[in-house]
């Protein structure tokens, strides 16, 4: 059946339809907004998704047909995932009737800005938190704010200014809120079932129809770029000034966004983002809902997905090492074949992954742990929140009756050039009595399995020892009187 194509990106600007033709596949939404729109609120800091001075809400449609807002760094978005989306920058929350924004007004009233930089920033994340959760907690205010950095206020006025939001009202005229029935069927006008094509050659932008339509467009293309989040290919483009073209935009495939759970597997779409995640995911393996809030700030966990993180191989990707150690499988896809792979084995060497020319990541599937299994993921950063993983160890283990290791199952990320299980480390536990006298011994067999490197985020002997220590208090941790069944860990190096 032909897909019927059309040459032009359409979605939403504040509250204006916006149709283009001429976009190049790496133009990013923050350049856009400045240099064409000259919506200079939106400012650029770091230009890689860190700082939050970018940040802008992107409104889209869920698959179950309702409209969610997401702060997204706007530095490292590509202007071709916005399609069918509604772009709200901090102009469009300004000043109506006279009056600021709740949000805006607690900032001024509670000194919550100088330099003012990366206020428009700090205004949209607490925009999103607001609208989402009206009341919200200090956690909850933390969290939404992993993602934004300030250099003058200090954060204590910021977040006594998040407190206090609620209390200035609002909500009952908050246009995001109140006109959300109108701009679900605006957003649903723009989507026409059509491929979205704009250039040709090795310049094309592609935002396919549908999961089939891609399928046969990588198919045909298996060189293209493909784009679900953008947190790691944005750096390709703002920091290596790679060429990515041509590129295929993925993000706005529903068929590639489902979370299921079945006979004790979770079965998660390589579209669905750590944010969409994160509730199933902690729900039924709970060590991975804080390893998941570590993962980049708000902004970039509303982007990245956990098949992106799978597909692009990267060593020090957080998931990979615990998604191993719970024997996850690998589904995937060219064209209308499937085949099934252990995660273990998708990952070869640097840069090298078990992905033939024009297949994707289509699913993960991740067995929930038995009831009497015990599973951990530590991750060692020089700071808590928003920051790249040193070493990361997860573990899964269970015990015969006697006290013996019946199964063990270990991988590390940061230790090799790939995701890697310890497998000198596990034959050294496998039929041994869990104790702290096995544990040292098995703990010397490192050196059988891994050879790390020193580069700007720790030596190799400082990986060499974190990695042995991890084991250590994975063994502390699993034998205290009260120890919980899963673990994860917050606290940095």
């Amino acid at each position: 059946m032909a897909v019927e194509i059309r040459s032009e990106l359409r979605f939403i600007l504040n509250g204006k339809d916006v149709a283009l033709r001429d976009v190049a596949p790496d133009h990013t939404l923050l350049d856009w907004l400045r240099l064409s729109r000259l919506l200079t609120g939106t400012k650029e800091g770091c230009a890689e998704g860190d700082c939050g001075a970018c940040t802008v809400l992107v409104g889209r449609l869920t698959p179950a047909g309702g409209l969610v807002y997401e702060g997204v760094n706007a530095c490292i978005r590509f202007m071709g995932s916005l399609d069918g989306c509604h772009v709200v920058t901090v102009e469009h929350v300004g000043a109506r009737n006279g009056h600021l924004h709740p949000v805006q007004q607690a900032m001024v009233d509670y000194h919550g800005s100088q330099c003012g930089f990366c206020t428009p920033g700090f205004v949209m994340s607490l925009y999103a938190l607001w609208m989402q959760t009206p009341n919200p907690s200090d956690q909850q205010i933390e969290t939404a704010l992993q993602g934004n950095l300030c250099r003058c206020t200090g954060y204590e006025p910021i977040l006594r200014a998040a407190r206090a939001i609620s209390s200035y009202g609002g909500t009952e005229k908050d246009p995001l809120l109140t006109e959300r029935a109108t701009m679900i069927a605006r957003l649903k006008a723009l989507r026409d079932g059509a491929r979205v094509e704009i250039a040709d050659g090795k310049h094309r932008l592609v935002v396919p129809a549908s999961l089939d339509d891609f399928a046969t467009l990588l198919e045909a293309s298996p060189t293209a770029t493909v784009v679900a989040g953008s947190t790691d290919v944005g750096l390709w483009v703002t920091k290596h000034m790679r060429d990515i073209s041509p590129v295929v935009f993925i993000a706005g495939l529903d068929e590639l966004k489902s979370i299921t759970v079945k006979d004790g597997t979770v079965s998660i779409g390589a579209g669905v983002t750590y944010t969409e995640a994160l509730d199933t995911l902690s729900q039924h393996i709970p060590a991975l809902g804080p390893l998941i809030t570590r993962i980049g700030g708000q902004q970039v966990r509303n982007m990245g997905t956990i098949g992106g993180n799978i597909a692009n191989g990267s060593p020090i990707g957080d998931t990979p090492p615990a998604l191993i150690a719970l024997a996850s499988t690998l589904t995937l896809r060219k064209g209308s074949v499937r085949r099934t792979i252990r995660l273990e084995d998708y990952f070869i060497a640097y840069g090298k992954q078990d992905r033939q020319p024009g297949e994707f990541v289509e699913a993960v599937h991740v067995p929930v742990p038995a009831a009497a299994e015990k599973f951990a993921v530590y991750k060692v950063t020089k700071r808590r929140d928003e920051d790249i993983t040193a070493t990361l160890g997860a573990f899964r283990m269970a015990l015969a009756a006697d006290g013996t290791v019946a199964e063990i199952c270990i991988a590390y990320g940061g230790m090799a050039a790939t995701p890697k299980r310890a497998f000198a480390v596990e034959k050294a536990l496998v039929g041994q009595p869990w104790t702290e006298a096995t544990v040292e011994a098995a703990m010397e067999k490192y050196a059988d399995d891994y050879t790390p490197l020193t580069d700007m985020r720790a030596t190799a002997d400082y990986r060499a020892l974190v990695a042995k220590n991890l084991l250590l208090r994975f063994f502390m941790e699993t034998t205290s009187s009260d120890a919980p069944a899963q673990v994860s860990r917050y606290e940095a190096a």
